[in-house]
């Protein structure tokens, strides 16, 4: 049995970035930068507007309230560029402001003294103007060549949003892992509304850890569910390797039972087991493999919480690293309560990150630790990590925090105050 930091450092061992791609912009959600993105436009492109009003020229200098120009030209949102000459220009947001104009004062600022035809002739200043008020400048957010995006970023609606903006229509990006999700045993039933007969339990672990997996920037390009029988599972593989999984995750039978398989059927493939059982709770057996053409195989055991610590905890480094991410780094939180830990083992513990009426951060480590119980997970908004020798963290003790997926936000929760 090996830590789990030796576990970490043989799993990123076994993985590299994965080739690049050129996708249009519109079919990005989602994906990981391969390149800085440098914009090839200033945003905004053109000096303009930010209120419906009248353009007029301070030159740096303050222009007085009682002030009166003659209206001498119009502009709208979507006009073309336009000089101005002497007196203001009514002009609406968004519009580009006319030449050798450089301030605006909003509409209600003014007094309309003649109108002619529906349009304004001649105006009168209610309030004092600052010289460039209300006027938005071309680059004021974002400078033509500037690098607005690194590689390695997630393009999430924000950044995709900005790139259309600047008139980025495609970007380099990491290939998404391809990625394959087994259960096995023959107690498992697929169907949720499938009545169950004796011994038998549905198949929770699949759709926790497609939707897992998919969240974490893989794809998954096939999932079932095999009985205890290697014959089936040989054939379950070779399914998913012809689907074209490079990353195969699989729950169940790699402990030491009667019916755990897995490892002796992967060695009869001619895979490497690079490791096979950890140091942490839940989820010691956990199992690491590479298989004969290079894919790498990652045997989860079947409680659901088990597998789900070694999702979170083996798979999504491994994903990060294809996907040539930064190494995640956990949050240090304070311990509301103390936390007891089996001696040795590095502990991963369902948790609540609360704010109090102070504004302090903290960790509620829930009860109901055990690896069968999926209701904790209801209120859990992270997991709490303590990676020591002792039986217990003491309250008020920082300790390591992660949200509950490496790409997901951590999410606080507040105390309810009686």
């Amino acid at each position: 049995m090996i830590s789990y930091e030796q576990a970490l450092q043989q799993l990123l061992a076994a993985a590299s970035a994965l080739p690049s791609e050129e996708v249009p912009v519109t079919q990005a959600a989602g994906r990981i930068l391969a390149a800085d993105v440098v914009s090839p436009q200033a945003l905004p492109p053109f000096d303009n507007s930010a209120m419906d009003g009248f353009a007029l020229c301070a030159q740096g200098q303050m222009i007085g309230a009682g002030s009166t120009f003659e209206v001498v030209g119009w502009q709208a949102a979507g006009d073309q560029a336009a000089e101005a000459g002497l007196g203001a220009w009514e002009i609406m947001t968004g519009a580009r402001m006319p030449g050798g104009l450089d301030s605006v004062v909003p509409v209600e600022q003014v007094e309309v003294l003649d109108v002619q035809a529906g349009r304004p002739q001649r105006v009168r200043l209610r309030q004092a103007v600052k010289p460039g008020q209300h006027v938005r400048l071309r680059g004021q957010d974002v400078d033509q060549d500037e690098t607005v995006l690194t590689a390695g970023t997630t393009l999430d609606l924000n950044a995709l949003t900005l790139l259309h903006a600047v008139g980025v229509a495609t970007v380099r990006v990491r290939q998404t892992p391809a990625v394959a999700v087994i259960t096995t045993g023959k107690e498992l039933v697929a169907d949720a509304g499938q009545a169950l007969h004796s011994g038998q339990i549905r198949d929770s672990n699949r759709p926790y850890l497609v939707g897992r997996m998919q969240a974490a920037g893989a794809n998954v390009v096939w999932q079932g569910m095999v009985g205890d029988d290697v014959a089936a599972f040989d054939a379950t593989l070779d399914a998913a390797l012809a689907a074209g999984a490079r990353v195969l995750v699989s729950t169940g039978a790699v402990s030491q039972g009667r019916y755990d398989f897995i490892p002796d059927a992967l060695r009869a493939r001619g895979a490497e087991i690079i490791f096979h059982k950890v140091a942490i709770r839940p989820g010691k057996p956990l199992l690491f493999a590479r298989l004969a053409d290079g894919a790498l195989y990652f045997g989860l055991p079947g409680n659901p919480i088990s597998a789900a610590v070694g999702q979170r905890f083996f798979v999504e480094p491994v994903l990060r690293r294809l996907l040539a991410m930064n190494d995640e780094l956990p949050l240090q939180l304070p311990l509301q309560a103390a936390m007891r830990k089996p001696p040795g083992l590095r502990m991963h513990a369902r948790a609540r990150i609360e704010l109090d009426a102070q504004g302090q951060l903290s960790a509620c480590v829930l009860a109901g630790q055990e690896s069968f119980r999926l209701k904790t997970t209801l209120q859990a908004n992270a997991w709490v990590v303590v990676d020591d020798a002792r039986e217990q963290a003491d309250a008020g003790e920082c300790v390591q925090v992660y949200g509950w997926g490496h790409r997901d936000p951590l999410r606080v929760a507040t105390q309810e105050l009686t």
